[in-house]
Protein backbone atom coordinates (compact mmCIF):
# COMPACT_ATOMS: atom_id res chain seq x y z
CA UNK A 1 0.00 0.00 0.00
CA UNK A 2 1.16 3.51 -0.83
CA UNK A 3 -0.45 6.40 1.08
CA UNK A 4 0.45 10.02 0.47
CA UNK A 5 -0.63 13.57 -0.23
CA UNK A 6 0.34 16.58 -2.28
CA UNK A 7 -0.31 19.74 -0.26
CA UNK A 8 -0.23 23.40 -1.35
CA UNK A 9 -0.76 26.34 1.02
CA UNK A 10 -2.07 29.68 -0.30
CA UNK A 11 -1.92 32.71 2.06
CA UNK A 12 -3.96 35.71 0.87
CA UNK A 13 -1.44 38.34 1.94
CA UNK A 14 1.69 40.09 0.72
CA UNK A 15 3.39 38.55 3.78
CA UNK A 16 2.83 35.08 2.30
CA UNK A 17 6.37 33.85 2.96
CA UNK A 18 6.00 34.25 6.73
CA UNK A 19 2.62 32.50 6.70
CA UNK A 20 4.01 29.57 4.71
CA UNK A 21 6.99 29.26 7.04
CA UNK A 22 4.64 29.35 10.05
CA UNK A 23 2.67 26.50 8.48
CA UNK A 24 5.76 24.44 7.69
CA UNK A 25 6.81 24.61 11.36
CA UNK A 26 3.71 22.55 12.08
CA UNK A 27 5.36 19.67 10.22
CA UNK A 28 8.41 19.50 12.51
CA UNK A 29 7.02 16.83 14.91
CA UNK A 30 6.32 14.51 11.97
CA UNK A 31 9.52 14.72 9.95
CA UNK A 32 10.88 11.47 11.41
CA UNK A 33 7.61 9.61 10.68
CA UNK A 34 6.93 10.76 7.12
CA UNK A 35 8.79 11.29 3.88
CA UNK A 36 8.37 15.02 3.31
CA UNK A 37 9.56 16.74 0.15
CA UNK A 38 8.82 20.42 -0.52
CA UNK A 39 9.33 22.26 -3.78
CA UNK A 40 7.99 25.49 -5.28
CA UNK A 41 4.59 23.95 -6.12
CA UNK A 42 3.64 21.69 -3.22
CA UNK A 43 4.75 19.49 -0.36
CA UNK A 44 4.66 15.69 -0.79
CA UNK A 45 4.03 13.65 2.36
CA UNK A 46 4.17 9.85 2.35
CA UNK A 47 3.52 7.56 5.30
CA UNK A 48 0.96 6.01 7.62
CA UNK A 49 -2.36 7.91 7.75
CA UNK A 50 -2.06 8.65 11.47
CA UNK A 51 0.89 11.03 11.26
CA UNK A 52 0.03 11.96 7.66
CA UNK A 53 -3.36 13.51 8.45
CA UNK A 54 -2.04 14.98 11.71
CA UNK A 55 0.78 16.67 9.80
CA UNK A 56 -1.58 18.14 7.19
CA UNK A 57 -3.90 19.31 9.97
CA UNK A 58 -1.10 20.95 11.93
CA UNK A 59 0.39 22.55 8.82
CA UNK A 60 -2.91 24.29 8.13
CA UNK A 61 -3.74 25.06 11.76
CA UNK A 62 -0.33 26.67 12.28
CA UNK A 63 -0.90 28.96 9.30
CA UNK A 64 -4.54 29.62 10.25
CA UNK A 65 -3.61 30.83 13.75
CA UNK A 66 -2.39 33.99 12.08
CA UNK A 67 -5.06 36.59 11.12
CA UNK A 68 -4.61 36.39 7.36
CA UNK A 69 -7.00 34.51 5.10
CA UNK A 70 -5.33 31.26 4.09
CA UNK A 71 -6.43 28.34 1.94
CA UNK A 72 -4.91 24.93 1.31
CA UNK A 73 -5.40 22.39 -1.46
CA UNK A 74 -4.71 18.70 -0.78
CA UNK A 75 -4.83 15.60 -2.94
CA UNK A 76 -4.85 12.46 -0.77
CA UNK A 77 -4.33 9.02 -2.27
CA UNK A 78 -4.13 5.46 -1.01
CA UNK A 79 -3.63 2.25 -2.93
CA UNK A 80 -2.62 3.84 -6.23
CA UNK A 81 -1.65 0.94 -8.54
CA UNK A 82 1.01 3.11 -10.17
CA UNK A 83 3.00 3.53 -6.94
CA UNK A 84 5.21 0.93 -5.23
CA UNK A 85 4.23 -0.54 -1.86
CA UNK A 86 5.78 1.38 1.02
CA UNK A 87 6.12 -0.40 4.41
CA UNK A 88 5.88 2.96 6.23
CA UNK A 89 2.24 3.24 5.06
CA UNK A 90 0.84 0.33 7.06
CA UNK A 91 -2.56 1.03 8.58
CA UNK A 92 -4.46 -1.08 11.10
CA UNK A 93 -7.74 0.72 10.35
CA UNK A 94 -7.64 -0.41 6.72
CA UNK A 95 -6.86 -3.98 7.77
CA UNK A 96 -9.88 -4.10 10.09
CA UNK A 97 -12.20 -2.40 7.60
CA UNK A 98 -11.86 -5.23 5.08
CA UNK A 99 -14.45 -7.35 6.89
CA UNK A 100 -16.69 -4.62 8.36
CA UNK A 101 -20.10 -3.51 7.11
CA UNK A 102 -20.78 0.10 6.15
CA UNK A 103 -22.83 0.52 9.33
CA UNK A 104 -19.97 -0.64 11.57
CA UNK A 105 -17.43 1.51 9.71
CA UNK A 106 -19.69 4.55 10.02
CA UNK A 107 -20.19 4.00 13.75
CA UNK A 108 -16.45 3.65 14.38
CA UNK A 109 -15.79 6.75 12.28
CA UNK A 110 -18.25 8.81 14.36
CA UNK A 111 -16.60 7.66 17.59
CA UNK A 112 -13.19 8.67 16.26
CA UNK A 113 -14.43 12.18 15.45
CA UNK A 114 -15.86 12.53 18.97
CA UNK A 115 -12.39 11.84 20.34
CA UNK A 116 -10.57 14.34 18.13
CA UNK A 117 -8.37 16.94 19.84
CA UNK A 118 -9.66 20.51 20.08
CA UNK A 119 -7.15 22.86 18.44
CA UNK A 120 -9.05 26.14 18.83
CA UNK A 121 -8.84 26.94 15.11
CA UNK A 122 -12.13 27.25 13.18
CA UNK A 123 -11.87 26.11 9.58
CA UNK A 124 -14.01 25.32 6.54
CA UNK A 125 -13.37 22.45 4.14
CA UNK A 126 -15.02 21.21 0.99
CA UNK A 127 -13.98 17.82 -0.34
CA UNK A 128 -14.82 15.00 -2.70
CA UNK A 129 -14.19 11.29 -2.13
CA UNK A 130 -13.30 9.19 -5.17
CA UNK A 131 -13.60 5.39 -4.94
CA UNK A 132 -11.75 4.11 -8.01
CA UNK A 133 -11.91 0.79 -9.82
CA UNK A 134 -14.97 -0.62 -8.08
CA UNK A 135 -18.38 -1.38 -9.64
CA UNK A 136 -20.38 -0.54 -6.49
CA UNK A 137 -18.50 2.64 -5.68
CA UNK A 138 -21.68 4.63 -5.00
CA UNK A 139 -22.57 2.33 -2.09
CA UNK A 140 -19.31 3.38 -0.43
CA UNK A 141 -19.86 7.06 -1.24
CA UNK A 142 -23.43 7.03 0.10
CA UNK A 143 -22.16 5.28 3.23
CA UNK A 144 -19.57 8.02 3.65
CA UNK A 145 -22.22 10.73 3.18
CA UNK A 146 -24.35 9.12 5.91
CA UNK A 147 -21.34 9.27 8.24
CA UNK A 148 -20.58 12.89 7.32
CA UNK A 149 -24.11 14.03 8.10
CA UNK A 150 -23.79 12.63 11.63
CA UNK A 151 -20.14 13.59 12.18
CA UNK A 152 -20.81 16.92 13.90
CA UNK A 153 -18.73 18.75 11.26
CA UNK A 154 -21.19 18.56 8.34
CA UNK A 155 -22.26 21.95 6.98
CA UNK A 156 -23.99 21.17 3.69
CA UNK A 157 -23.93 19.17 0.49
CA UNK A 158 -22.84 20.91 -2.72
CA UNK A 159 -22.62 19.81 -6.32
CA UNK A 160 -19.76 17.29 -6.55
CA UNK A 161 -18.55 17.84 -2.95
CA UNK A 162 -19.42 18.10 0.74
CA UNK A 163 -18.84 21.11 2.97
CA UNK A 164 -17.51 20.71 6.53
CA UNK A 165 -17.02 23.34 9.25
CA UNK A 166 -15.67 23.28 12.78
CA UNK A 167 -12.54 23.01 14.87
CA UNK A 168 -9.56 21.84 12.83
CA UNK A 169 -9.15 18.79 15.07
CA UNK A 170 -12.65 17.47 14.41
CA UNK A 171 -12.73 18.45 10.73
CA UNK A 172 -9.45 16.70 9.92
CA UNK A 173 -10.50 13.63 11.91
CA UNK A 174 -13.67 13.54 9.80
CA UNK A 175 -11.51 13.63 6.68
CA UNK A 176 -9.24 10.88 8.01
CA UNK A 177 -12.20 8.61 8.71
CA UNK A 178 -13.73 9.27 5.27
CA UNK A 179 -10.39 8.46 3.66
CA UNK A 180 -9.78 5.22 5.56
CA UNK A 181 -13.18 3.65 6.18
CA UNK A 182 -14.94 4.07 2.84
CA UNK A 183 -13.87 2.42 -0.37
CA UNK A 184 -12.15 -0.98 -0.63
CA UNK A 185 -9.41 -1.47 1.95
CA UNK A 186 -6.98 -2.63 -0.73
CA UNK A 187 -8.35 -0.42 -3.50
CA UNK A 188 -7.46 2.99 -4.89
CA UNK A 189 -9.22 5.82 -3.02
CA UNK A 190 -8.51 9.54 -3.32
CA UNK A 191 -9.78 12.73 -1.69
CA UNK A 192 -9.58 16.17 -3.25
CA UNK A 193 -10.04 18.92 -0.67
CA UNK A 194 -9.80 22.66 -0.19
CA UNK A 195 -9.53 24.17 3.29
CA UNK A 196 -10.09 27.81 4.23
CA UNK A 197 -9.63 29.88 7.40
CA UNK A 198 -10.10 33.56 8.29
CA UNK A 199 -12.04 34.31 5.11
CA UNK A 200 -13.24 37.95 5.01
CA UNK A 201 -16.40 36.85 3.22
CA UNK A 202 -17.71 35.32 6.47
CA UNK A 203 -17.39 38.57 8.47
Amino acid sequence: MFIGAQVSLYPMTSDFVEVIFAGLKGLDPYRDQLRIETDDMSTLMVGAPGPLLDAIRDLFASAARRPEHVTMHVTLSRGCPGEPDDPSCRCETLTRAQDQSLAVRGAEAREAVKGAPVLGVEIDVQFSLYVLGQDRHMDEIYGCIDFLKESGTFLKSKNFCTRLRGDAGAVFETLRQAFLRFGPAEGHVTIDLTASANSPSKR
